[in-house]
């Protein structure tokens, strides 16, 4: 609203310079480039991280598969047996030796991680595979890809409105540049008779 007040206001002014105008201009359309394609910018690329994402979540549930998995025994703890897809990042896993039957029907039997604290021969839990049966990740949920999709989306809207907003303050910065050699060089050029003009002398 400053913008477009000052805008008005030099409208038609005798005091007002090239420059200005410049300024209230480059102003006006950083602001309109903010408020409407910064967003639509945002709402474009979380649509096609959205579409990516929901494709990739439909994959690794049409290429993983859920089995029951039973506890042989537990091994040593790793110092980094921590589930890093779980909520707070700090989910404590234990490492066992487990075995299984994989969805071709072969029996694997591996050392992997398990969400159980302290995990006892014969505990059985649940554990993904790939059609061969050897032990994946999760895979990922369409929540999860919805989040990671927003995530994308406003941060390259911010990301856009930053850059606009960068670039018109280069903008200003040249043009106030431009102006104070301007005045210098006018200054420079009436320099010489300031103060003696009109003395006599």
């Amino acid at each position: 609203m400053r913008v477009i007040s000052g805008l008005w206001r030099w409208r038609g002014n005798p005091l007002c310079r090239a420059s200005d105008l410049a300024e209230a201009w480059v102003a006006l359309a950083a602001l309109l480039l903010i408020v409407s394609v910064a967003p639509l910018v945002g709402v474009l690329v979380g649509g096609a991280a959205q579409g990516t994402l929901q494709r990739s979540v439909r994959e690794q549930h049409e290429s993983r598969h859920r089995v029951t998995a039973t506890v042989v025994r537990a091994l040593e703890r790793s110092p980094l047996a921590v589930d890093p897809e779980g909520a707070s990042g700090e989910d404590v896993r234990s490492r066992v030796l487990a075995a299984w039957t994989g969805p071709d029907g072969s029996r694997h039997e591996a050392g992997v991680l398990v969400a159980v604290d302290d995990p006892d021969s014969g505990d059985r839990f649940a554990l993904w595979t790939d059609a061969r049966g050897r032990a994946v990740a999760r895979p990922l949920d369409s929540a999860t890809a919805t989040t990671h999709a927003v995530l994308a989306g406003t941060g390259t809207a911010v990301a856009a409105a930053a850059s606009v907003e960068v670039t018109r303050r280069i903008v200003v910065w040249r043009l106030v540049r431009r102006r104070y050699a301007r005045l210098e060089r006018e200054w420079e050029r009436a320099g010489p008779d300031w103060g003696r003009t009109g003395a006599g002398s």
